[in-house]
């Protein structure tokens, strides 16, 4: 892997703040405090020892605030974008020779629908697996999920008592999760209540997905070890314990956003923000916390695990969207098993990259120890990571108005073994008792 700061003016002087890939085309969209969506082509030459390079294609230009956050749909064809003052706007790419817009000869990004509800600045999307809903976290404490396609509310979370800086939504469908600088991740879930709890329903409103807050993470029994990388073996809180800490920072936390991010299996859940302190007196110690699917079906879910990341707060989490197959030549050659050493006990490999305010870590499933870090790379704090479809690239933009690009060789982080290929189950059991 190689990676640097790309030093073009990605958006003149101002911050970078979000990042994203179209799924299929491996265009870089980034949002800029510019108030524009800049569009981008990425190019690297395998083997090479020079950075990847990046051309700029098209600047996107609507909304009158900072671009917080811009995230493409699963099928590529729509763009929803997050900014200042409560703006939300989805955009569509437009085929050259459409009928409504014959003048245009190349294909194109137009403004479909711009959505009107948040009272404040939104900062974090996520599309539903379909892309016909899309759901948004902003700073007036809510998260609403939005019917795309009627361009309006479908319903309003309002669950959070302070500014709600990252969301994501399940690959199964089941959950969306939020997290806020009320140092709380809530989870809710269209499950349906017990008959002696459920409300009579309108004929009208049967098929109708409800989201309710199912759980709730928000303190934890202090000095108990939930599975560092130093302790592969699951400790649970002790019984009668009576201290408790935070789990995550507060609002002083020096970050705009808290974006967490699913496996693209479903099986597990990453969240940024975790914050432990070993004693009143000690520095605290940032972490990322892994969640298996599986606690989701207990009364009260735990944390499963967790990754230090040093003294920096964790602003977010993203998972390449392949999957690999387990043992790779080299590893056959050294006759390592590596079901033996994964911490998270999958039938294949996953990778993710976890950004503190300065570094990123980049790991596998294989182990709760990263396989790369990259660090000093930027003068302000990093604001989003971004992976291509085709997991060649991870995009990480900053405060300083740079983005870092790492580039990976063919089959360096694994062979990729097809979707259908994924454990994916939305039962209590699977995938997630491999966790």
């Amino acid at each position: 892997m190689k990676g640097g700061t790309i030093q073009i003016s990605w958006h003149g002087s101002d911050p970078v703040l979000s990042a994203d890939f179209h799924p299929t085309s491996g265009l870089l969209a980034t949002g800029g405090a510019d108030r524009d969506i800049k569009l981008w082509s990425l190019h690297h030459v395998d083997k090479s020892k020079s950075l990847p390079t990046a051309t700029f294609k098209s600047n996107l230009s609507y909304h009158t605030s900072a671009v917080n956050v811009v995230r493409f749909s699963p099928s590529g064809e729509l763009l929803a974008s997050g900014a200042d003052l409560g703006e939300l706007v989805i955009w569509r790419l437009v085929q050259a020779g459409d009928e409504n817009h014959a003048g245009d000869e190349n294909p194109s990004w137009k403004v479909w629908k711009t959505l009107r509800f948040h009272m404040k600045d939104v900062l974090d999307l996520d599309w539903s697996k379909d892309g016909s809903l899309l759901v948004s976290a902003s700073v007036d404490n809510t998260c609403i999920i939005w019917d795309v396609s009627r361009g309006a509310v479908d319903q309003v979370l309002s669950d959070h008592q302070h500014y709600v800086q990252g969301v994501t939504w399940d690959p199964l469908g089941e959950y969306i999760v939020s997290l806020s600088s009320d140092r709380t991740c809530r989870f809710y879930s269209s499950r349906p209540l017990p008959k002696k709890f459920k409300a009579k329903e309108k004929k009208d409103e049967k098929e109708k997905k409800i989201f309710e807050c199912r759980h709730v993470l928000f303190k934890r029994d202090a000095g108990v070890n939930l599975g560092s990388s130093k302790n592969d073996d699951l400790q649970k809180p002790a019984s009668g314990a009576s201290k408790q800490q935070y789990l995550f920072y507060d609002e002083n936390m020096a970050s705009f956003f808290r974006r967490p991010s699913w496996s693209p299996d479903g099986s597990f859940l990453l969240l940024p923000a975790g914050v432990e302190k070993s004693t009143a007196e000690a520095a605290p110690c940032s972490l990322t916390y892994v969640v298996s699917r599986r606690e989701l079906a207990k009364p009260s879910p735990q944390i499963t695990l967790q990754l230090p990341a040093g003294s920096k707060p964790v602003t977010g989490v993203r998972f390449c969207p392949l999957s690999f197959a387990l043992t790779t030549k080299g590893e056959s050659e050294q006759g390592l098993d590596v079901s033996e050493v994964s911490s998270f006990k999958l039938p294949y490999k996953l990778v993710f990259a976890v950004a503190t305010l300065c570094s990123v870590f980049i790991y596998d499933t294989r182990g709760s120890s990263p396989i790369g870090v990259f660090s000093g790379l930027h003068y302000a704090p990093i604001t989003d990571l971004a992976w291509s479809g085709d997991g060649k690239f991870l995009a990480v933009s900053s405060q300083d108005g740079y983005c870092t690009l790492i580039a990976f060789d063919k089959d360096e982080l694994g062979v990729p073994i097809p979707r259908d290929g994924l454990v994916v189950n939305s039962g209590s059991d699977a995938p997630a008792s491999y966790l």
